[in-house]
């Protein structure tokens, strides 16, 4: 078992292991002791793994109603949280409770809303079921939902009572569902540890679990301790997501994201090389390390035609670009380039 813990604006652990969910009650009576629990799952999840973890809460005398939802993207709008609001309220939950996240990175932004918000703050406790949400949701703060076509436009930072990440739980992701948190792993390697790239790069890595969620979890925490709120250091945990993020909107949406992130990763290596931003050329290695996961690297789009999409929508928006720069594996730095220095840099491509 591994502990993590995380100081900021509140401190808490995330706790790494196998069969760990035994631990769920003590951390629940260590919050409050005579809290209920509003479990919030997606069907998916629920059909997976509610009857185990309801076990554990009833087995402890502890009273538990649940919230649950159509799993999937679309489920994370303002609609699903105003339901889940009326939820606590209809149950008479209080500021004493605690809201228990059971699933992916769309049940701990629906439920890390409502914890904010409901009378003022409700404790949550995450216990993620993919290796995405392990990696990622489980520490930053950040939740938030979709409105209209605008993706996370409504969201606020607050952190979990604490983080129970039980391994077991990803025996039951598909190969592709987990591919999609190793391109979150693969990520965090490249900004900030070539030694566990080299561990990743050769895929295979399910031995090795726990302590690769560890040490992402650690990535983060480091980050977010330097800037908790999002505005300088903490932008790096972004590589990849300037082109990841033109390929998502040219395909309709229609890739996982774990292919938006792999290719957004590998036309970032591309561009900081070709736009002679950095001198080395990253994009075969970490092309490598995505297609030992299992992670798509054949993007539809050339280099060329991503980066002009990129330069009209930053035209029509803010009018410039923090690019995160891989420098070499293990180091990125925030490149900030406005919509014209962009452009020029196309003539290189």
């Amino acid at each position: 078992m591994k502990v993590v813990k995380v100081n900021v604006s509140k401190r808490y652990e995330v706790i790494i292991g196998r069969n760990i969910m035994q631990m769920l009650p003590e951390k629940i009576k260590e919050i409050s002791a005579n809290a209920k629990v509003m479990l919030v799952s997606d069907m998916n999840v629920f059909r997976l793994h509610y009857k185990k973890v309801r076990k554990i809460l009833d087995k402890n005398g502890i009273e538990t109603e649940c919230y649950i939802f159509p799993a999937g993207e679309k489920s994370k709008n303002a609609e699903v949280l105003s339901d889940l609001l009326d939820r606590l309220k209809e149950k008479k939950f209080t500021s004493s409770d605690i809201i228990l996240a059971l699933g992916g990175g769309v049940t701990m932004d629906l439920a890390g809303l409502a914890g904010a918000s409901y009378k003022n703050g409700v404790g949550v406790i995450q216990m993620p079921t993919t290796l995405l949400s392990a990696v990622d949701s489980s520490v930053g703060g950040k939740s938030a939902v979709n409105l209209s076509e605008s993706k996370n436009l409504a969201g606020v930072f607050d952190h979990p009572e604490v983080v129970l990440c039980d391994t077991a739980f990803l025996d039951t992701l598909p190969e592709n569902v987990f591919a999609d948190g190793m391109a979150e792993v693969i990520r965090y390697s490249v900004i900030a540890d070539e030694t566990l790239f080299e561990k990743v790069k050769k895929g295979n890595v399910k031995d090795d679990i726990e302590n690769i969620i560890a040490r992402c979890v650690e990535i983060k925490r480091d980050f977010i301790t330097d800037d908790e709120f999002d505005k300088g250091r903490r932008q790096k945990l972004s590589f990849g997501n300037t082109f990841g993020r033109a390929v998502e909107k040219l395909s309709n949406f229609s890739l996982s994201h774990g292919t938006t992130v792999a290719l957004g990763m590998t036309k970032a290596a591309e561009f900081s090389y070709k736009g002679r931003i950095f001198p080395r050329d990253l994009t075969e290695q970490i092309e490598l390390a995505c297609r030992n996961n299992n992670l798509n690297t054949s993007c539809p789009y050339s280099l060329k035609d991503l980066a002009e999409y990129i330069c009209k929508d930053k035209q029509s928006d803010v009018g410039s670009i923090n690019f995160i720069a891989p420098k070499n594996i293990g180091l990125c730095d925030i490149v900030k380039l406005s919509a014209d220095k962009f452009s020029d840099m196309l003539e290189n491509l």
